[in-house]
């Protein structure tokens, strides 16, 4: 035992100067890759791109010191033979990529979605079922804030591959909202009240300018849409469409358009009167015409004896 310690110490003392120097070429990589890191980081950030200047700056810097421990751990054992350790590594990262699947699909979707930026930082986003304010992004993942002060992290590989709505990626955005005026009131007359209204709100821009247009004939009511442009910020488009219809509503009083509930209307038909059948004289709004068919019970069957006038089939 006290020869295999001496010999054993003896191999250590004589593989110190390996180790040192193994330790030494670790720690010099690992300040090389920080300088590296720190200069991808920065050049990325002048350029505005801080999020993918993050990731690259992480991934450059794993890979710098993974190869220095490769080379170190040559200097240290000489006998280790650098195509094996390449050759473990080949064998080794087949069952990497297969462990650690999502997480690579993901950092190559974050990559892509740093270098395509269809959206960046402070972006307004709609991904799904969740819509909010573009925090960060990251190797992994998408942080969203949503409007009611919640964050919500999005996978970047589903981002990546699902559609994603920008509401921010002009300067100014549309909206619109349906006003319902009375049949008996004059809809093109409306449409010019409502459209000069929506232009003296604060906030709606004048070109494109307002509009109001005639949509559609409901059951109670005409349909008017008014469609006006704002600032994309979420802020602004809520803020401005609640001054909006507080001014629709204004101008309809003021200029006594009925803005009506909706209306049902009931027929109530006496089937013993006189003109039941008669499309001529009733009021269900048939289109009676200059020679309206007659009522069935004044046209006798043929071979019968006509019916005196007013007369009723039995019931």
């Amino acid at each position: 035992m006290t020869a295999k310690l001496h010999e054993a110490s003896n191999d250590f003392f004589l593989q110190l100067p390996n180790i040192l120097g193994g330790i030494v070429f670790v720690l010099a990589a690992w300040f090389i890759g920080k300088l590296v890191a720190n200069g991808l980081r920065k050049g990325f950030h002048h350029k505005g791109l801080v999020d993918l200047g993050g990731v690259l700056s992480s991934l450059v810097f794993g890979l710098i010191v993974a190869a220095s421990v490769l080379v170190a751990s040559v200097i240290i054992f000489p006998s280790v033979k650098p195509a094996t350790i390449i050759s473990s590594l080949g064998i080794g990262s087949v069952a990497i990529g297969f462990a650690f699947k999502d997480i690579l699909q993901n950092l190559l979707a974050g990559i892509l979605l740093l270098i395509n930026r269809p959206y960046r930082r402070g972006d307004q986003i709609v991904v799904k079922d969740f819509e909010g304010t573009v925090e960060h992004i990251q190797s992994r993942a998408t942080l969203i804030k949503t409007y009611d002060g919640r964050r919500v992290i999005i996978p970047n590989s589903d981002v990546y591959t699902s559609p994603v709505i920008v509401n921010t990626a002009f300067a100014t955005r549309r909206s619109q909202f349906d006003v319902g005026i009375g049949y008996g009131d004059d809809p093109e007359k409306a449409c010019q009240i409502f459209a000069d209204a929506i232009a003296r709100v604060a906030g709606v821009e004048a070109d494109p300018a307002p509009e109001v247009l005639p949509w559609g004939l409901a059951d109670s009511y005409v349909t008017l849409r008014a469609r006006w442009w704002t600032e994309s910020k979420r802020t602004n488009v809520a803020h401005i469409q609640a001054r909006v219809i507080l001014a629709l509503y204004k101008a309809a009083k003021e200029a006594a358009i009925d803005l009506p509930y909706p209306t049902t209307v009931m027929l109530f038909h006496d089937q013993s009167e006189a003109t039941d059948g008669d499309r001529s004289s009733q009021r269900e709004g048939w289109p009676a015409g200059a020679n309206p068919p007659g009522p069935r019970w004044k046209k006798p069957p043929e071979g019968d004896a006509p019916k005196p006038a007013g007369h009723k089939p039995d019931e």
